[in-house]
Parts: structure tokens; C-alpha cells; sequence
């Protein structure tokens, strides 16, 4: 049995039709796209029984959708899945490289592609949506790649609700070790949006040391999710990152309510005039260029928060 509980971001949607934000045909759209991948789910999971369990605090119904069309096209892309010799293998596995020099071999060019895609975090499903290409193709690429053992399929968290108050690793968010000395949840809270795990390392070490907390989002398609989880108190955005950017982000965070006055920080490694009066336009509250540094990242902060946090330790 399969017990199945009505997700928050239910509520969301209903939040942001009332607002304005969406329309109801784009809801259903999203909802139509999960509605299929649960369902193809419980095929794979072979479940012989599904619990709902629905909460009271629901809003009005948003969409209504005949389940039996779904149902027969998750049955098809089913048995498709099946031919393909793919039973064993979850769309929500995410590839990881365990052997970069093998891969960069056997896939030649495409390898400057696969190790900036494959990061364990983007599940097959995240890469058939960013790479624009179905599902069914995109995992049926990468398998020889795993049966070989130069990919790993492993699995990824979900994002937890936003009321739990501490959220487990969602996808996308970059996998830092803490600092020793844990900020007290009553500081400000920094967000880092950057492709590169390296980029958000070096962000984690310099917040966490000044006493902030911090969270690393590696993942762009994920970024706004994520940020409504967490509700950051300063957000540093990367400009330029596959399958979206900087502005994109930026612009999208700007027609939320909860981000509307957010103080929102382009990083980039361009300095150009243009740049900084795009990133003006699309409501970025600043602009500040890589290599970053310490000084250049606190003095940032310290500018667009009015709560200052304690001196960081000396003896970091």
C-alpha cells in the first residue's frame, strides 16, 4: 500500500491564482505534469493500493481533471518504459559521475555538457525537462554510461514543507559542511543560487563565519522552490547558469509578494553598463562581479540588512 498526502505546494498554487501570479490553465498544466508522473509511479511501484491522505485546510479546487485520460497515457509511457528494459530504473534517480576520466573518454565532446548536468542532484526527469528532450531518450542515453559504472543512479530529498521550520537537503542545493559554530536561528538567513558547488563552498565559508546562516542552491530550475521554502533574508544570484539566469530568476522572484522587497544580489563575472542596468530593470537591488571576496560579500551584506549579525570569530 501506498500512503499519498496532499503536498503544500497545493496551497501555494491556490495563493498565487487568488494573487494574480498564475492563471488557472497554467496550474493545470503543472498539475497535469505531476499528476502523470504519480501516476507512472504507482505503476512502477506496482502498488495494489493508494491512500490518500487529504488535509483540512485545503483551498477551493483549482482544477478539474478527467483521472481515466491520465491513467491510460501513464499506462502507455508504462509499457513503453518497459521495452526499453528500463522496470528497475526510477525517473526520479538522479546521475552522478563516479569515473570523470573514463566518461570523458567514451563520451568525447559531450562530456564539457554531461559534468555540468550531472551533479546527483537534477533527477532523469529534471534533465528531460532542462534539456528539452523526452524522458524515455534522455535515460535510454545515459544507461550504457551506468551500466559501465561511470554514472550512479542515486536517489535525491524531496523539498520539506516550509511550516517544518528545518528543511532536509532538497535537490539542487549544494551538499557544504557546516560550520562548527552553528548561527543562531534568530540571524539573518543568506542564500547563494550558483551552478557551480565550488562557487557556493566559498559563499558558505565566508557567511557561516560571520555568523549568518546560509543556504547553497546549486540547481536553477529549483531556485524559486527552494526560496519559498526558505524564505531567505538576502539572496546572491548567479547570473549566467544552464537552462536559466540571473535575470530570468531574478524578474520571477520580483512578482512573488514574499520577495518583493528581498534584497536581491547579481553576481556575475561580466561588468558591463548593460548588464548592470538589465539587472536594474528586472529589480536586482545589486550587482557585484566574480572573483568575490570576503570583504566584498559581509560589506554586501551589511549594506542591504539592517540587522547586523556578531563579529565573526577571530580565531577562523
Amino acid at each position: 500500500m501506498i500512503t499519498c498526502a496532499i503536498h503544500w505546494q497545493y496551497q501555494v498554487f491556490g495563493h498565487w491564482i487568488s494573487r494574480g501570479k498564475v492563471t488557472r490553465e497554467q496550474v493545470r498544466q503543472v498539475i497535469v505534469g505531476l499528476v502523470q508522473e504519480v501516476l507512472f509511479d504507482l505503476l512502477q511501484a506496482d502498488a495494489e493500493e493508494v491512500r490518500f491522505q487529504a488535509s483540512s485546510s485545503l483551498p477551493a479546487r483549482l482544477v478539474s481533471l478527467n483521472i481515466e485520460n491520465y491513467a491510460t497515457k501513464a499506462d502507455r509511457e508504462w509499457q513503453t518504459w518497459q521495452a526499453a528494459n528500463l522496470r528497475q530504473i526510477s525517473p526520479n534517480l538522479a546521475p552522478v559521475i563516479r569515473q570523470p576520466e573514463a566518461l570523458q573518454q567514451a563520451a568525447g565532446n559531450v562530456y564539457r555538457v554531461l559534468s555540468k548536468l550531472l551533479d546527483g542532484q537534477r533527477t532523469l526527469r529534471d534533465l528531460s525537462l532542462g534539456m528539452k528532450r523526452d524522458l524515455l531518450s534522455v535515460t535510454r542515453s545515459l544507461m550504457p554510461y551506468v551500466e559501465l559504472q561511470y554514472l550512479e543512479l542515486q536517489a535525491v530529498a524531496d523539498i520539506a514543507e516550509p511550516s517544518q521550520g528545518r528543511m532536509r537537503r532538497p535537490p539542487g542545493e549544494a551538499n557544504l559542511t557546516p560550520n562548527p559554530t552553528q548561527p543562531s536561528l534568530q540571524q539573518p538567513l543568506i542564500a547563494c543560487i550558483d551552478d557551480s558547488p565550488i562557487i557556493c563552498q566559498g559563499m558558505e565559508r565566508i557567511v557561516t563565519r560571520a555568523n549568518y546562516r546560509f543556504v547553497g542552491i546549486s540547481d536553477p530550475l529549483r531556485a524559486i522552490a527552494q526560496l519559498l521554502a526558505q524564505k531567505p533574508d538576502l539572496v546572491f544570484l548567479d547570473l549566467v547558469m544552464p537552462n536559466a539566469n540571473g535575470y530570468e530568476i531574478c524578474g520571477q522572484l520580483r512578482k512573488l509578494t514574499l520577495f518583493k522587497d528581498t534584497p536581491i544580489v547579481i553576481l556575475t563575472g561580466q561588468d558591463g553598463i548593460l548588464d548592470r542596468v538589465r539587472a536594474k530593470f528586472v529589480g536586482a537591488t545589486d550587482f557585484i562581479t566574480k572573483p568575490v571576496t570576503a570583504i566584498t560579500v559581509l560589506e554586501t551584506i551589511t549594506r542591504h540588512l539592517v540587522t547586523t549579525p556578531s563579529p565573526p570569530d577571530s580565531s577562523s
